[in-house]
């Protein structure tokens, strides 16, 4: 099994770029502790709206090894408002925080109306540029308008979260120099595009995530998702790209701290 030696050092470990801790039925120290017993050393507790956010930073400064974001996730896109806004800068200026988001295009569920969310979005591209931190982007069902809002807004570091595009998408993003982070519905049966897309990755643009609480690999279908399995994924990957899952681990490590400059 991967990752069994956490006490290797920094570089060694695994990272889940993409968790929501505040979410997790359970306590959150004991999912921490779980992941690095699996060798998972760093943890993006990822905030969708600022009450979110606010508690991700919470965590990150109890839990060592977790870190936080903060946006507002395209479903409540339509509560951005200055209030909102003024909130998300206050927590981004903290260096607890590592990135802007997340933030993004959902035309599968459309909580918020379209218009919203592109506003929102291009107001998440102008924060990572002014505070210099990496963007965490949500798309679903939305490749061609999010691609336009990113390049429209010249969005410079950008980690495309859960990606659910195929090998095109995968292509265009990894020539633009995006991140590209994979979670445990890579796995599923039915999504051989993302298995596609998965190999047309550039090593250097790889990372694994988990959603957790959300997308289970397949073998925990049903059950509630954890930080430890983004060394399932990780495992997934390698043999979706029939690589060593040693080398897919380093790999995703580098680029996860190549993509957050901030997990030191």
């Amino acid at each position: 099994m991967l990752g069994t030696n956490a006490g290797a050092g920094v570089e060694a470990g695994a990272v889940d770029t993409h968790c929501h801790l505040f979410l997790l039925k359970g306590d959150p120290q004991e999912a921490v502790d779980g992941a690095r017993e699996v060798g998972v050393d760093r943890l993006v507790c990822v905030g969708v709206d600022p009450g979110s956010s606010r508690r991700s930073v919470e965590m990150a400064e109890s839990f060592r090894g977790v870190f936080a974001t903060a946006g507002m996730h395209p479903h409540t896109a339509s509560s951005l408002d200055e209030a909102a806004g003024a909130e998300l800068e206050e927590l981004l200026a903290n260096p607890q925080v590592v990135a802007v988001g997340e933030t993004g295009l959902d035309h599968y569920r459309m909580h918020s109306p379209a218009e919203d969310q592109e506003r929102a979005f291009r107001l998440h591209v102008g924060w990572s540029l002014e505070f210099d931190k990496p963007l965490v982007v949500h798309v679903r069902d939305a490749w061609g308008d999010a691609l336009r809002v990113l390049g429209d807004e010249g969005a410079e570091r950008v980690v495309l979260h859960c990606f659910s595009g195929d090998q095109d998408v995968a292509g265009e993003a990894s020539a633009r120099g995006y991140f590209l982070s994979f979670a445990g519905n890579v796995t599923y049966p039915t999504n051989e595009h993302l298995r596609g897309a998965a190999r047309a990755v550039p090593r250097d643009r790889l990372l694994a995530e988990t959603d957790s609480p959300f997308l289970s690999p397949q073998a925990l279908r049903g059950r509630d998702n954890t930080p430890a399995n983004v060394v399932a994924v990780i495992e997934a990957l390698a043999e979706i790209r029939g690589e060593d899952p040693e080398d897919v681990l380093a790999a995703t490590s580098a680029n996860a701290r190549a993509a957050f400059p901030g997990l030191r």
